[in-house]
């Protein structure tokens, strides 16, 4: 028989055996929540009479469409909103009304559409939060931003709202004729010289717009263009870079000729740098935003490697899934990172 000593060391051998095959689960980490000021308004989500107030006041509504848990929902608020250089300017003339992506509550937007705040989402096709919808005295939307903006780029879009610019141009053209060089284009060894996109649609496809008023260019190259994992996704793909004010003769992923400048503003790219991912001459999805590392990589994998096919319905439910697949193999997650 075993001593008692010999046992218990037997057992905690056993144990420590055992337990070198138990794989710890990850953890996310980075959601971030904020306080909404006390002068949001305070709304019953009937919004024409929402717009009919404000516009008593010459002011605009914003629909802040928001995520619990958002990081880029807490930079927003934090920097563009409650502590801009420019938050006098936004509670003196804008309402900012908060809606949840995911929420329940009922939000009658007129007399005929009646919806929960996760069907008027779905219904506005939110990609990105914070989204923020701007309505005029009309009740209709006269801009939209997808996701966080900088401090200075969502100062021009304001503008271009509270001044009514969106009665005589639209947001992209207005944004074009504003911008002032801050950017010098840089050199990334996958990117392709490339102005016949048709010709490499076929498979897929990233056009990276950007410009010489590019404020977030630098840190796109910086940070994501350097990472290796992002380099070891590109490879997926044909990397093109188009200046998004060049009259450059270009072929579209479609066949079209067209300018790069004319392509931009077709696709309704007002964010800098924007990047467009095709595939088999079809767009997939677009970042229009400044996105964190994890959420840019996956982005990527989700075309590069054809996941949209597995996952038609949403990007997120991609990445839900793969946020679950990392953190069972004991991979932590950094949203905000």
């Amino acid at each position: 028989m075993y001593c008692k000593s010999t046992l218990m060391l037997l057992i905690a051998i056993i144990f420590m055996t055992c337990s070198s095959h138990i794989i710890a689960a990850g953890v996310v980490f980075g959601g971030k929540t904020s306080e909404y000021p006390d002068w949001f308004k305070e709304s019953f989500l009937e919004i024409t009479e929402d717009v009919a107030e404000a516009s008593e006041e010459n002011k605009h509504v914003m629909l802040y469409i928001y995520l619990n848990n958002c990081p880029y929902c807490h930079k927003m608020l934090e920097d563009n909103i409650k502590n801009a250089p420019y938050t006098d300017f936004i509670k003196q003339h804008f309402d900012i009304i908060a809606i949840n992506m995911k929420g329940d509550r009922n939000v009658q937007m007129n007399d005929e559409l009646s919806l929960t705040e996760k069907e008027l989402a779905a219904q506005l096709k939110v990609m990105y939060t914070p989204t923020i919808v701007y309505l005029n005295s009309d009740n209709k939307i006269v801009a939209r931003t997808n996701g966080y903006r900088s401090v200075k780029d969502f100062k021009l879009v304001l503008n271009f709202v509270q001044q009514k610019q969106y009665e005589k141009t639209s947001l992209v053209k207005y944004l074009n004729k504003h911008k002032s060089q801050v950017y010098s284009f840089r050199d990334h060894p996958q990117i392709k010289p490339i102005t016949d996109l048709k010709s490499a649609a076929t498979n897929p496809l990233a056009i990276l717009f950007e410009d010489k008023a590019c404020f977030d260019c630098n840190t796109l190259h910086d940070k994501h263009l350097a990472s290796q994992e992002v380099k070891e996704i590109l490879k997926s793909f044909t990397l093109v870079r188009l200046d998004a004010l060049s009259e450059q003769a270009i072929i579209d992923p479609q066949g079209n000729t067209t300018t790069a400048k004319a392509f931009a503003e077709k696709l309704g790219l007002s964010y800098r740098p924007g990047l467009v991912l095709f595939d088999r001459g079809i767009e997939i999805i677009r970042i229009q935003s400044m996105l964190y590392s994890y959420q840019f990589a996956e982005t990527l994998r989700y075309v590069g490697e054809r996941l949209y096919e597995k996952y038609p319905d949403s990007f997120y439910d991609y990445l839900d899934a793969r946020t679950i697949e990392l953190t069972k193999s004991g991979q932590d997650v950094y949203l905000s990172d």
